[in-house]
């Protein structure tokens, strides 16, 4: 299977702001959940939510996950199914920590799962500007321009 067979096999959809398709396939009173997938032209962009999410990798490539903690600290993070070569199934983002991903080097697709607890809502996103994750994270301005969307600073 390739990027196109999963977007139409899950009837998943362009999103909007962060990049990549999704669908949202749960939703209660507690929790929601997506599928999301990244290809070769798409990332998440650099954004933060109100909530704490949980990423899942189901299948494909893996993923680099890149959070910026509020104190400054930031990781990089791999998702993915090699377990030997230091993959993470899953992955926590807490509350206000920005985050984004993009497929590692040479990856084709990824099919991931998030699901956000209390439920995603649109106004506990919000998108990152990059003259201000520069500012406040210096020592990850290359993945920074990587994974905002502004031309520059």
């Amino acid at each position: 299977m390739d990027a196109a067979d999963v977007i139409r096999a899950f009837d998943l959809a362009p999103l909007p702001d962060e990049g990549g398709h999704f669908r949202e396939t749960y939703r209660s009173a507690h929790s929601t959940a997506i599928l999301y997938l990244l290809d070769a032209a798409s990332c998440s962009l650099f954004h933060r939510l109100a909530h704490d999410e949980v990423w899942h990798f189901h299948a494909g490539d893996p993923v680099e996950l890149w959070l910026l903690r509020p104190d400054g600290a930031g990781e990089r993070l791999v998702l993915g199914a090699d377990l030997a070569a230091g993959h993470a199934p899953q992955a926590i983002c807490p509350a206000g920590t920005w985050e984004g991903a993009r497929l590692a080097a040479g990856g084709r697709f990824a099919l991931m799962g998030c699901t956000v607890a209390p439920p995603f809502r649109p106004g506990c996103y919000e998108t990152a500007r990059r003259a201000d994750l520069l500012a406040a994270y210096p020592a990850f301005a290359a993945e920074v321009a990587a994974l905002t969307g502004e031309e520059g600073p």
